[in-house]
This record gives C-alpha cells, structure tokens and sequence, in this order.
C-alpha cells in the first residue's frame, strides 16, 4: 500500500501544478483580444456552421473551465466568460469544444470508442475503489483468495484505459480546433499559438490523469502477483 499512497500523493502534486499553470494560461490570454473580435459563441456557431453543423446548439453555463460539448443533447457548453468573451482563450475553447462536436458528427472512431465505454465506466470507476481495498484487505488477513483484489484489478483497468482513449480524443479536438481558427481567419499566426499555448496546458491534465492510473493500475498488479505466490 505503501507505493499506491506514494504515487498517489506524487500524481496529486502534478496535476496541481499542471492546474495552476492552466489556469494561469487562461487568465492571461482571456485578457488578450483576437482581431476578428469574434465572442466565444459566434466562433463556435461558425466553426459548427463552416462543417456543415447545424443540429448542435451553443449554450451558457455557470462555472469556469465548465466547457463540454454533449453528444446526447448535442450542445456545445460554454462557460459564462468563454461564451461572451472576444480573447484567444475564448476562441481557443469554442474551437475546441466544436471540435468534439466535429468529431461526433464524422463519427470519429475514438470518440465514437470512448462513448461506447462511457455506461462500463460509470460503474467501473464507482466499484473498482471498494473492490480494491476489500480484496488487499481480505489477502493481509490470512492469505484468503486474491480473487476479489483480481475483479477490482479488471474493473479498474477499464477506467484506465478510458483515460488513455480521452487523449486522442482531446488531441484531436486541440488539432481540429488550431487549423480551423487561422483557415477561418479567426486568429492570427500569433494569436493561434497563444491558442496552441492555451491548448497545450488543458491537454496535460488529461496526460497526467491518464498516467497516475497507469501508474496505480500497475502497482495494484504487483501487490496482487507479490500475494498470489
């Protein structure tokens, strides 16, 4: 238990400051103004409108950094500064909301894959926790059966992979996102790498998210192999 409560606390430190940095990186550019003086819905209706979208609404929620597109309701949900801001950063989570949106309506096989998963994962995640801890629990006491650490180690190596399979799919969102912005004219040269930049440090939380449950999944592997002898 000891190198699960190590990697742990080591994942924990990263992703805090991975999202200080992102959350600095959105202060900054939300303060830097995009020539087009587009808000954060007109450039996600365009960029919807310019790929042939027009079953997908726009729409403002409370929160920051609460941004997601919906592919059950089919709405790109902006956050009350995106949704009315005209700063890279706005633009830069518009497009790449849209791109998710893009995504679905092309049937990108890696979205389509992740949301396929998403109904297993909902219970995976929620059990894999208990699962756990009961099956290191009942082999510390005794020796009794590795089979219930075994269920927690498969129902936790879904949720994992469902962290590695996001990454190609917010990648490809970013990606989507950067080209459309300068081919519609929406950014500068400049400003698109203050997107790229913006971008970059939203996708790492997802990088490291996917990385500690590797990290976990294998140190639970190895308590079961070091038990199981």
């Amino acid at each position: 238990m000891g190198g699960i409560i190590i990697i742990s606390l080591i994942f924990m430190v990263i992703g805090m400051v991975v999202q200080g940095r992102l959350k600095s990186k959105f202060s900054k550019y939300a303060q830097v103004p995009t020539s087009s003086r587009m808000s954060g819905k007109e450039i996600a209706e365009k960029m919807l409108h310019d790929n042939g979208i027009y079953d997908v609404q726009v729409t403002s929620v409370q929160g920051k950094l609460t941004d997601h597109y919906n592919p059950v309701s089919k709405t790109v949900n902006l956050s009350e500064a995106v949704y009315s801001e005209r700063s890279v950063a706005a633009a830069a989570v518009a497009a790449h909301e849209c791109g998710h949106a893009v995504q679905h309506a092309t049937a990108y096989s890696m979205l389509m894959l992740r949301s396929k998963m998403v109904p297993v994962v909902q219970v995976s995640s929620t059990l894999s926790q208990w699962i756990l801890l009961a099956g290191i629990g009942v082999m510390g006491f005794g020796g009794g059966s590795p089979t219930v650490l075994l269920i927690g180690i498969v129902l936790f190596a879904v949720s994992t992979l469902f962290t590695v399979v996001t990454l190609p799919v917010e990648f490809d969102a970013s990606h989507r996102a950067l080209v459309w912005l300068e081919s519609a004219n929406i950014t500068t040269t400049t400003e698109k790498e203050q997107a790229k930049d913006a971008l970059k440090w939203a996708a790492l939380t997802y990088v490291v998210a996917a990385l500690a449950s590797i990290a976990m999944l294998i140190q639970y592997i190895l308590i079961y192999q070091r038990r199981n002898n």
